[in-house]
């Protein structure tokens, strides 16, 4: 976990919730390493971002609810577009435009990316900002997946902030129907 990840996310309550449990000298000594810059995502974190084909954003209405969405493409939808920016291509849906409203009026974002064959995950704190294809066709059309044949209507670009590497606690194991034709065709299966 990284310092800036406990600074920016952790509150006052769990500062508290910390000191109660005993864990909070830890954490502190986490914390005090961090330098308020934003985290640069390195070789590891870009290798994860680029073969996943799904991913969880949480955004914020101006109320204050939190509302989460699955955004899903191909393998490598998501792009790694500097040391500390990713974006994809926003495709059409169902044209509710609740992820790209709230982000209009609150551009903080969370991400949750997951490996779940191999019980990793990586969660991404940021900033992001919506650009419509009628603003920005060459940026939206760049972060197009090749051959996919989706229509995209905009993209997001997220300013990463902080991450932080889960532990693999609790994510139950799961291939796609293309894992599991390459495990029988291959015959090696994973040991759970």
């Amino acid at each position: 976990m990284t310092a800036n990840f406990l600074t920016t996310m952790l509150g006052k309550a769990a500062r508290a919730m910390q000191a109660q449990a005993g864990s909070r000298a830890s954490y502190a000594a986490m914390e005090s390493r961090s330098d308020a810059l934003p985290d640069p995502l390195g070789q590891r974190e870009a290798e994860f971002i680029a073969a996943r084909d799904s991913l969880y954003m949480a955004s914020v209405t101006a109320d204050g609810w939190p509302y989460v969405q699955h955004r899903g493409g191909p393998a490598g939808f998501l792009r790694q577009l500097g040391a500390n920016r990713i974006g994809f291509a926003d495709f059409r849906g169902n044209r509710q435009y609740m992820s790209a409203g709230n982000v209009a009026e609150e551009d903080r974002v969370a991400l949750i990316l997951v490996d779940y064959p191999a019980r990793r995950r990586l969660k991404l704190i940021g900033h992001a900002s919506r650009i419509a294809v009628s603003e920005d066709p060459e940026t939206v059309l760049a972060l197009m997946p090749e051959g996919y044949s989706a229509i995209p209507e905009g993209a997001f670009v997220i300013n990463v902030v902080a991450f932080d590497w889960n532990c693999p606690q609790h994510i139950t194991p799961r291939w796609t129907a293309q894992d599991i034709a390459n495990m029988q065709r291959s015959g090696e299966w994973p040991q759970i």
